[in-house]
C-alpha cells in the first residue's frame, strides 16, 4: 500500500535554512564578490578576475603566516590529544571524585576567549606576572613581549591550558561508554593494562579521537582572539598566524580585494585538511 509522505516538516526547517543562508551564504558571496573585483570607493567596482588570488598565493607574507599556522596546529595536536587521553584514563569512573574532576576539567572551557588572553597576558608579564616573574627569579630570561621563542612557548601553553579539557571530556565520555563486559573478559584472560588499552580502549575511542582531532585542528587553525590579546601577533610577526594576518590586511590596511581572496584560500585550506584528516582516520571503518 502506497503511503503518502508528509512534507509539512519543511515548514519547520525553513526558518533554519533561512537563518543559515543569512549568516553564511550571503556573507560568503559578498567575500567572493570582493575577491574578484577592485574598488576605489563610492561603491564603484572594477573586474579583477583572479589577480588577487595570484597576488596572495605568490606573497611571501602569506607563505610565512601559513607555515606559522601549520607549525602551531601541529604542536597543539601533538600535545593536547595524547595529554587529554592520558588525563581521561587517569580520571576515576565511580565515586564522588568523578563530579569534581569533570567540573574542574570543564572550567577552562567556560572562560571567554578574550578573557583567556587577558588572563595569560597578566600571568606571563615578566615584571609583575606570577609565571613571568617566577621564571625570571629562577634565572630564566623570560620576556614574551620581546623574545619570539618565549612568545611561542606562552601561546602554546595558553592553548594547552584552555583546550586540553575538551579532549579530556570527549575521551572520558568514550571511556565510560565501553561496556564492562570487555574489561571482565580481559581480566579473565589475564590481560595487562597496556593490552587493555591497545585492544579495547583505543579501538573503542577511535571515533571519539577523530572528533577531538578534527575539532582541535579547526579551532587551532582559526585561532585569533587569544593570541591577539596576549601578543598582538608579535614580537614582530613571530605569532602572526593566518587569521591575524587576514584581519590586519582587511581592517588595518583596508585591502579588501586581497583580504577577500586570502579568506577564501584560508577557508579552502581548512576544508581540504579537515577532509584529509577525516578520510585518513576513517578509511578502515568499512572493513
Amino acid at each position: 500500500m502506497y503511503k503518502q509522505l508528509n512534507q509539512k516538516a519543511w515548514f519547520l526547517v525553513a526558518p533554519v535554512v533561512a537563518l543559515v543562508a543569512f549568516n553564511a551564504i550571503i556573507p560568503l558571496m559578498t567575500v567572493v564578490n570582493f575577491s574578484v573585483q577592485e574598488t576605489f570607493g563610492d561603491n564603484v567596482f572594477f573586474w579583477a578576475g583572479v589577480d588577487w588570488f595570484e597576488q596572495v598565493l605568490h606573497s611571501s607574507r602569506f607563505h610565512d603566516a601559513l607555515l606559522r599556522q601549520i607549525l602551531f596546529t601541529a604542536i597543539i595536536l601533538l600535545i593536547e590529544v595524547p595529554l587529554g587521553l592520558i588525563v581521561a584514563l587517569a580520571m576515576p569512573r565511580k565515586g564522588p571524585w568523578v563530579s569534581v574532576c569533570l567540573v574542574t576539567m570543564a572550567l577552562p572551557l567556560l572562560i571567554p576567549w578574550n578573557v583567556v588572553g587577558a588572563m595569560w597576558n597578566i600571568f606571563a608579564l615578566p615584571e609583575i606576572g606570577l609565571m613571568g616573574k617566577g621564571l625570571r627569579s629562577l634565572g630564566f630570561d623570560f620576556n614574551y613581549t620581546r623574545q619570539p621563542l618565549t612568545a611561542w612557548f606562552t601561546v602554546v601553553l595558553m592553548d594547552v591550558w584552555h583546550w586540553t579539557s575538551l579532549v579530556v571530556l570527549l575521551c572520558y565520555a568514550g571511556l565510560v561508554s565501553i561496556p564492562n563486559d570487555y574489561y571482565q573478559a580481559a581480566k579473565i584472560d589475564g590481560a595487562s593494562a597496556w593490552s587493555v588499552f591497545r585492544y579495547i580502549q583505543l579501538p573503542k575511542l577511535k571515533r571519539v579521537l577523530t572528533i577531538a582531532i578534527l575539532l582541535r585542528f579547526m579551532d587551532s587553525f582559526m585561532i585569533y582572539t587569544e593570541v591577539v590579546v596576549l601578543t598582538g601577533g608579535g614580537p614582530g610577526n613571530s605569532t602572526t598566524f593566518l587569521s591575524i594576518d587576514l584581519v590586519k590586511m582587511a581592517l588595518g590596511q583596508f585591502d579588501l580585494g586581497p583580504a577577500a581572496a586570502m579568506s577564501l584560500i584560508y577557508f579552502l585550506i581548512i576544508l581540504l585538511l579537515s577532509w584529509l584528516f577525516y578520510t585518513v582516520m576513517t578509511r578502515n571503518e568499512a572493513r
